[in-house]
């Protein structure tokens, strides 16, 4: 390989994502070493990596192109040794003038000061903080004033951020086109209103709570009844929006952003209390090249004094007669009992109206136990459907693996807690020869013998899941400390 040109050499590295075959690579001879250095554009630290100044200069001196850096010490105890701090950053400023996108992980260490380095970095688009105990809104700000091309920002579990001038300073002078909030107790709904015409430029925004989310939001001592200027906000631009564990109402402030929002593509409401079904029809008659789209709903007291979810057919006809692009679905109802069908708001005639009417190509239901099989042998008939998730739906059995054995697309099957379905019906899966991937999860009736042959790769598991992982929520969410 040494007579290899060095492009060539280049273009060989740069095909090798795995950082272990990299490493190895270097070993080769010098040259590849000295190529594989200058050509390398990502790196990630963490545990076992010699976090000295003299180590990391040594490191970052050699790959001087990086442009995304991660340091992560998820599963750091004391035992691993110290961890990157403050003048690790500094280092990494200095010698990383390329540096894009930092992303910051259980970094218990790095505090407003190292925050505050990132000044030096005069590219720096992205930066992403999960789990910074140590870092405040002091912080936040400083990056906010020196880092004028940031335009993707998350912040995740940063229990130390409180106050919002840094909000309200990206709102006015930054560039944001991507805001992921999700566990910082210190910003509130209504605090974002402070993003004022940052709201404009945004195309991604996330906001989730976990833990018990229904006794935690606070009003919005702005909000006037009759009054909503505050609320006068513009997100026409906003594409990707997901709420996942909060509490809605007028004088609650993200409630908004559903009456905005007019070009999204992908939506997740993800057990939003308060979710006005008005409202989400004429969001969904607003946005017309909606693609994705995830609704997970429990029942609760409605307007019309119904114990139920909070969106019924209604909803999905507005869907199927508005967004004719729409090709992801996800369903999902917990705490809905079976006994009592009519805790879901939707039928399962609706269901079928909706994947019938649009190009759906992936759908999950997941506890839907007013699916049975009749509605999968309306699934049966659909001609885009190719990935087909079933969670919890107990009403599912063999008769519609039969069924679903004729859809003309379908690839990709996943059964999760489907107790009624057996061996013989992944039988008839086995006989189709249709599926290139099928997954079985707690699935009490399914026997590891069963779904063999059933598709070309197969992945068992007979562990029950939690209700927790089956329904994807963190009640039990605890705050976590600085180590």
């Amino acid at each position: 390989m040494e007579d290899l040109p060095e492009p060539l050499l280049a273009d060989i590295i740069k095909r090798i994502t795995v950082s272990s075959d990299l490493n190895s690579l270097c070993l080769v001879s010098k040259q590849l070493c000295a190529v594989e250095a200058e050509h390398r554009g990502t790196i990630r630290v963490g545990c076992g990596v010699d976090p000295t100044t003299e180590a990391l200069t040594s490191l970052f001196s050699r790959f001087s192109n990086l442009w995304k850096v991660e340091i992560n010490y998820s599963g750091w105890t004391p035992s691993h040794g110290d961890q990157v701090n403050n003048q690790g950053i500094l280092v990494l400023s200095h010698h990383c003038p390329l540096l894009s996108d930092l992303t910051l992980s259980f970094c218990a260490h790095i505090d407003d000061a190292g925050l505050s380095y990132l000044a030096y970095c005069r590219k720096l688009r992205s930066l992403e903080l999960s789990f910074a105990p140590a870092i405040t809104s002091t912080g936040i700000f400083r990056v906010a004033v020196s880092c004028c091309y940031l335009s993707v920002l998350h912040l995740v579990d940063c229990i130390a951020i409180e106050s919002v001038e840094w909000l309200e300073y990206l709102g006015r002078y930054g560039s944001l086109g991507e805001l992921v909030l999700k566990d910082c107790d210190g910003i509130s709904q209504y605090d974002l209103l402070k993003f004022g015409p940052g709201w404009r430029k945004l195309q991604r925004f996330e906001f989730e709570i976990n833990g018990t989310y229904w006794l935690s939001e606070r009003p919005d001592p702005s909000y006037v009844v009759g009054y909503p200027s505050s609320y006068d906000i513009c997100c026409d631009n906003l594409k990707d929006l997901r709420l996942a564990h909060i509490v809605t109402k007028p004088e609650i402030g993200l409630r908004f952003l559903l009456g905005k929002c007019k070009a999204l593509e992908t939506l997740y409401l993800e057990y939003v209390i308060g979710l006005n079904e008005d409202e989400v029809i004429s969001l969904f008659q607003r946005c017309c090249n909606l693609k994705t789209i995830s609704l997970r709903l429990m029942p609760l007291r409605c307007e019309d004094h119904w114990f139920r979810t909070a969106l019924t057919d209604d909803s999905l006809e507005a869907l199927a007669l508005s967004c004719p692009m729409l090709q992801v679905v996800e369903l999902t109802f917990t705490f809905c009992e079976p006994s009592y069908p009519t805790e879901i708001g939707f039928t399962q005639k609706g269901i079928l109206t909706l994947i019938q009417s649009c190009p759906i190509r992936a759908l999950v239901l997941n506890g839907a136990s007013i699916f049975d099989d009749e509605g999968m042998k309306g699934l049966s008939s659909t001609q885009f459907l190719e990935k087909l998730d079933l969670v919890d739906c107990c009403s599912v059995s063999d008769a519609g693996m039969y069924l679903i054995a004729q859809a003309p697309c379908l690839s990709h099957l996943t059964l999760r807690k489907c107790s009624s379905v057996t061996d013989d019906g992944l039988a008839a899966l086995a006989r189709s020869q249709k599926l290139e991937s099928l997954t079985v999860i707690g699935c009490r009736r399914i026997s590891q013998e069963g779904v063999q042959g059933a598709a070309k790769s197969v992945c068992y598991s007979s562990e029950t899941e939690s209700h927790n992982s089956l329904k994807g929520m963190n009640v039990y969410r605890k705050i976590r400390q600085s180590p």
